[in-house]
């Protein structure tokens, strides 16, 4: 295994680690709550041997810190993860993938950052001084653990979960924007994956236990359903009955880590075109 250090942008890093080679990428989003980490076991962090049943497979992972609240709202973390599968996408032949062959991952802020590239994720300038941003923020499929989708309907119809609510104690990431009335709304509407669901989302698998008290099953259950009534193919919902806000230490569930691996062999590694 190979453990390469660089910079994508602002605070983040990505680390890739390789063990064989199916010409495929996974984006794995080191983030929780919004917040990344490079060694607190309590948060989402670096650890290689989670990766070691994609490894197996051939994938190659890239974990990507991305920048962290307080110091960058919602959108600059959005933003850097486009700019990190941008970075994945220009340096494809460095690494040994092909670059209409990446997946990207991630759980509860990390999921919301998954469907926010799954939905968003498009193409660069094509007048950018850099190449890196001249590159798309596409991904070619998705998987991700209890996402938040719907910060204005957060639990309910009209219930608002733009740093209120069961994310309140997370206000710091949502900015300062939050604070205001009208703005709140605008903001919420902007950061909410669910509003950007159209026919061409990517191969889309998530995984969301029917007790989670953070993020509630209907975010998953109402972009499943959005995602339905789009046209969007190949989209589904896995609900682990009795599971709250992750089960023990679900990136090493053998279920659900195998459920994640079989997603990205069917729709990224065995995909013809």
């Amino acid at each position: 295994r190979d453990l390469h250090s660089f910079p994508t942008r602002r605070s983040s890093d990505l680390i890739a680690a390789h063990l064989g080679g199916n010409g495929c990428g996974l984006l794995f989003l080191v983030n929780g709550g919004w917040q990344s980490s490079k060694a607190t076991p309590l948060m989402v962090t670096i650890r290689p041997d989670d990766y070691r049943p994609f490894l197996e497979r051939g994938y190659t992972v890239f974990a990507v810190v991305t920048s962290s609240q307080p110091k960058f709202a919602i959108p600059e973390v959005v933003a850097d993860v486009h700019r990190a599968v941008r970075f994945v996408r220009a340096n494809a032949a460095t690494y040994g993938i092909r670059p209409n062959r990446l997946g990207i991952m991630g759980s509860s802020s990390g999921g919301h950052l998954v469907l926010s590239i799954a939905t968003q994720g498009g193409p660069g300038r094509a007048d950018a001084q850099d190449p890196v941003e001249r590159e798309s923020s596409a991904v070619q499929a998705a998987a991700c653990f209890f996402p938040p989708t719907d910060f204005l309907n957060y639990g309910g119809s009209g219930i608002c979960g733009v740093g209120a609510g069961p994310l309140a104690p997370l206000q710091a990431a949502f900015g300062p924007r939050a604070l205001d009335p009208q703005q709140r709304l605008n903001l919420g509407r902007e950061i909410s994956p669910i509003y950007f669901v159209t026919a061409q989302l990517p191969p889309t698998l998530i995984i969301h236990g029917d007790a989670d008290p953070v993020v509630p099953l209907q975010q998953s259950e109402s972009f499943a359903q959005r995602a339905k009534a789009a046209g969007a193919r190949n989209v589904r919902l896995l609900i682990r009955p009795g599971k709250g806000h992750g089960w023990g230490d679900f990136w090493r569930s053998n279920e659900d880590i195998t459920a994640f691996a079989d997603w990205f062999d069917r729709y990224l590694r065995d995909r013809r075109d």
